[in-house]
């Protein structure tokens, strides 16, 4: 291994000898207003000889065409790029203010070239001073005329601010001359333009053009008018390129040309240093000189030096770039050569360790295979364990099942005794109305309970194919409307619309009376249960070639996606607003329909309702039909709707009426989703108690807040937040955490207890319970809270309270008490102050004060004044006024009426007389 890291650190050598690392590439942008004369060619060749000796510029160039819209747009599109700095020849001034200010305010240096913008927003500005550049022709055409002659003006067809300038400059110096008479300022053209402007001036003696291209095209029109012997012109710019400023001075087709530098070498130079961070001037004006035939030769030799030199850089370049590339492929070789030869030295190790590994790992590989054996021969014993202990769990499975099924069976005799006389007694008409409610409460649920045990039972018989089939030919059509007739009173009582549509008169089929009738019952029952009132049931029949299609469809809450992937599960409960099912009824008329050789399917969208699908062949079930005569169908559907319609009916309203002479005190809010329990605990409840009811969480948190009961008896599966979320939202919020909590609930281990009461539950009942437990925990609760009141109704001084059971019933009286205390010589402070302090309603405050201080808010307030005046008379040399103004009364004399009702003494005979303590 020692060998191998030796190896690897040798082949790392040229690689790490080769790393180098690159500077900083900056990205320069120029954008320029156009490129079409001589001018600002030379320029851009400026600033690319000079870029050409950095070779860490990336250079953007950007070309207007005269067109301001085009140039502004082109700098939006640089900023994108994220330039490092921008050169802008402006087009126009105006135009271009607003956007060069963007690319300043976004931090991106702006080096201004040639012309100035509105703005100061620039870091740079490089270029000759115009107006300078008009004073040098004026100065030397008043020198060419001798102070007289016929002066005549050239300038650009735009109004652009250097051509201003010029002219400026111009008139300026000529203007201090009476004898110079200037003609008129015309614009350039084409050849015509210029022989007519030429013409209407009146042959003058001095053309000022304002610059060389111009001054060209003026000698060519005299040259035209046979004048040029006798006109003399002057132009602007001095290039030293073929045919412009210099060769024209030289071959004298014009007197002279005022040198107006390019700027391009300049311009970059100062990039450079601003990116680089070296010093650099804000204003850069540069030199500006007539060039005239006194000293165009030198100003020529300069030129072609420089341009010479140029080419020789230029050369040198192309050489030295060529060497670079000769370099880089000599690196690249020895690197290669370099590389082969250390994966070669490290191929040569790797092979002689992993020789030496592969030993070892032939040794390692033994030894496992002689315990892969050992562990084989274990796993062989354990899956034949596993084997024989699964073939155990089923037997027991088995038999568990059985022993359910054999105990369900069994449950329908005594249920059968149960119900027989209870219908009896139930149909007894003196019996009182009270006794007749709860009576129909017990019908339904044995019913109930009934109903549960005959599905078990259906359901093992199909599991071990011991449910025949009696099959007989019935009339399709009549068979369902009845049952659905059997639903008209419930559906009239829950004001829902229900319907059967067909348009078949007769459709005779071979089915299972009993069965099928099992299957609708319990799909229209499940419609009923999950349909509100004023929705709509409908059920559909139709013939689809050889099969029976019924559809049942509803507008009630709907299923989601989760929920109806399991649907037909055994045992699945899908929990829906206030109903939970069995999780049989479903998966029970699923294994029926199929035993007809038919399918049972179902769509259906949370909020929108659901439609179950029931479709079997129509004489499938012929063949297989039992000899046996079928069951009468009047029978059969009259057994079974009483079972599967009764529980679908909503509970009685109470009839139990409270004696006159017993003041309901105390209030309970009952939190229950079970609409018969919740109803009988509310009758129980409701003869010594003002009763509220709630069947969700949501429902019980708003008639918690908005009537504050004395307690709140509370089951814990509930639809919504469970019991001990509520509850413990009950015991967090200030303003319902006095309110003492029973939880009701079947979960009865010792944990689930334990999780109970950490919620902050006073008491934890489960179900089965008995009432007069309930009834006991209740007036134990309450009377345990009026003794706490005591606490906090004693002449004790304000803010100063004993120690109370619940953290959240300390904290309230203790802001309470401050608030009260700060605002004591307060005389407009009222309960609304308090209440907006609090962040409370008046009513909730009001009963929050009464249930844990035994006095209203009012009183407290009084109280604490003459508390806090009794502490001034006995401690403090104040005079009665002062104690009444420091303790909130409006005036002596009130302070005095309030005082001496409250103690039957004045407060001057408190202070000096035996009163004092």
């Amino acid at each position: 291994m020692r060998l191998f890291v030796v190896i690897l650190l040798v082949a790392m050598l040229p690689v790490s000898c080769a790393d180098y690392t690159k500077g900083k590439q900056y990205v320069i942008a120029f954008s320029q207003c156009m490129d079409y004369d001589q001018w600002r060619q030379t320029m851009l060749a400026e600033m690319n000889r000079e870029l050409s000796f950095h070779n860490d510029v990336r250079f953007i160039y950007k070309n207007a065409n005269s067109n301001s819209d085009t140039q502004v747009a082109q700098i939006n599109e640089l900023l994108k790029q994220r330039i490092d700095l921008l050169i802008v020849s402006p087009n126009e001034v105006a135009p271009l203010t607003p956007v060069i200010e963007k690319v300043s305010d976004a931090g991106i240096p702006v080096v201004l070239i040639d012309r100035k913008t509105n703005s100061d927003k620039y870091t740079a500005f490089i270029g000759a001073e115009n107006f300078e550049v008009g004073q040098n022709a004026g100065q030397f055409a008043v020198s060419v005329l001798k102070g007289k002659g016929k002066v005549m003006e050239i300038t650009a067809p735009e109004d652009a601010s250097p051509f201003i300038d010029r002219h400026n400059g111009f008139i300026h110096v000529i203007s201090r001359y009476p004898g110079i008479q200037f003609l008129k300022k015309a614009k350039a053209g084409n050849a015509q333009h210029f022989d007519s402007t030429i013409k209407e001036a009146g042959e003058p003696d001095l053309i000022f053009a304002h610059n060389d291209a111009m001054a060209n095209d003026a000698y060519q029109s005299c040259q035209r008018l046979g004048i040029d012997k006798k006109v003399k012109i002057i132009g602007v710019d001095g290039l030293p390129v073929k045919g412009m400023g210099l060769d024209m001075v030289a071959n004298k087709s014009i007197i002279a040309t005022v040198l107006y530098p390019t700027a391009g070498k300049e311009a970059i130079l100062t990039a450079l240093n601003i990116l680089s961070n070296k010093p650099f001037k804000k204003e850069n004006q540069l030199f500006t000189t007539v060039i005239d035939s006194g000293n165009v030769r030198l100003m020529k030799m300069q030129a072609e030096k420089l341009i010479s030199q140029q080419y020789d850089i230029e050369e040198r370049q192309k050489i030295l770039d060529r060497q670079i590339i000769i370099s880089q492929n000599q690196e690249t070789v020895i690197f290669i050569i370099a590389i082969t030869l250390s994966l070669t030295l490290i191929l040569g190790g790797l092979s002689y360790y992993f020789l030496k590994e592969n030993k070892k790992i032939t040794n390692r590989l033994e030894l496992q295979n002689k315990e892969i054996s050992l562990q084989k021969n274990q796993l062989e014993e354990q899956k034949n364990q596993l084997i024989e202990m699964g073939a155990k769990a089923e037997e027991a499975h088995q038999a568990k099942l059985n022993f359910f099924t054999n105990i369900s069976h069994e449950f329908r005799t005594p249920l059968s005794l149960i119900l027989t006389p209870l219908e009896e007694v139930a149909g007894n008409p003196r019996l009182p109305a009270g006794i007749q409610q709860t009576l129909k409460l017990v019908e339904k649920n044995v019913l109930r309970l009934y109903k549960l045990v005959n599905q078990l039972m259906d359901f093992r018989k199909i599991e071990f194919n011991k449910m025949p089939v009696n099959a007989a030919e019935h009339d399709l059509v009549d068979f369902i409307q009845e049952i659905v007739h059997t639903y008209n009173k419930l559906a009239q009582s829950k004001n829902i619309h229900l319907r059967f549509i067909t348009t078949e008169r007769t459709l005779p089929a071979w089915f299972d009376a009993g069965m099928l009738d099992k299957v609708l019952f319990n799909m229209l029952s499940n419609a009923f249960k999950f349909t509100k009132e004023n929705g709509f049931i409908q059920v559909s029949l139709q013939q689809e070639h050889s099969n029976a299609v019924i559809r049942i469809e509803d507008s009630g809450v709907g299923m989601s996606e989760e929920i109806i992937q399991h649907a037909f599960d055994p045992f699945f409960q899908g929990e829906y607003e206030n109903y939970k099912g069995t999780g049989l009824g479903l998966a029970l008329s699923k294994e029926l329909i199929e035993l007809h050789k038919g399918t049972v399917a179902v769509k259906s969208e949370k909020g929108k309702g659901t439609t179950f699908e029931i479709r079997f062949p129509l004489t499938a079930m012929q063949v297989a039909a039992q000899a046996s005569a079928a069951p009468a169908l009047n029978h059969i559907i009259s057994e079974d709707a009483k079972i599967y319609t009764t529980e679908l009916y909503p509970a009685l309203p109470s009839t139990t009426v409270a004696p006159a002479f017993i003041r309901k005190e105390y209030s309970i809010l009952i939190i229950e989703d079970n609409d018969d329990l919740r109803q009988f605990m509310a009758n129980r409840l409701s003869v010594r108690y003002e009763v509220f009811e709630a069947a969700n969480s949501n429902t019980a948190l708003k008639t918690a807040l908005d009537n504050s009961p004395d307690i709140i008896i509370c089951d814990i599966v509930i639809p919504g937040k469970n019991g001990l979320e509520l509850t413990k939202i009950f015991k967090s919020d200030v303003r319902m955490a006095h309110i003492p909590v029973i939880l009701l609930t079947a979960r009865n281990t010792d944990e689930q207890k334990i999780e109970g009461f950490k919620t902050g539950a006073d008491a934890y009942i489960t179900k089965p319970f008995n009432f007069q437990l309930l009834e006991q925990h209740v007036i134990a609760l309450l009377n345990n809270r009026n003794k706490s009141k005591e606490h906090y109704s004693s002449d004790t001084m304000p803010g100063i309270t004993q120690i109370t059971r619940k953290k959240t019933d300390r904290k309230f009286i203790s802001e309470f008490s401050a608030i009260v205390e700060n605002n004591i010589s307060n005389d407009a402070f009222s309960i609304e102050d308090i209440c907006r302090e609090l962040n409370i309603s008046p009513a909730q405050l009001s009963r929050k004060v009464k249930a844990l201080m035994e006095c209203n808010v009012n009183e407290y307030i009084v109280n604490t004044r003459l508390k806090k005046a009794k502490y001034y008379l006995q401690h403090e040399n104040l005079t009665i006024a002062e104690i009444a103004f420091k303790t909130g009364f409006s005036s002596a004399a009130y302070f005095s009426t309030v005082f001496k009702s409250k103690f039957s003494i004045t407060p001057s005979e408190f202070k000096e007389g035996p009163g004092r303590e």
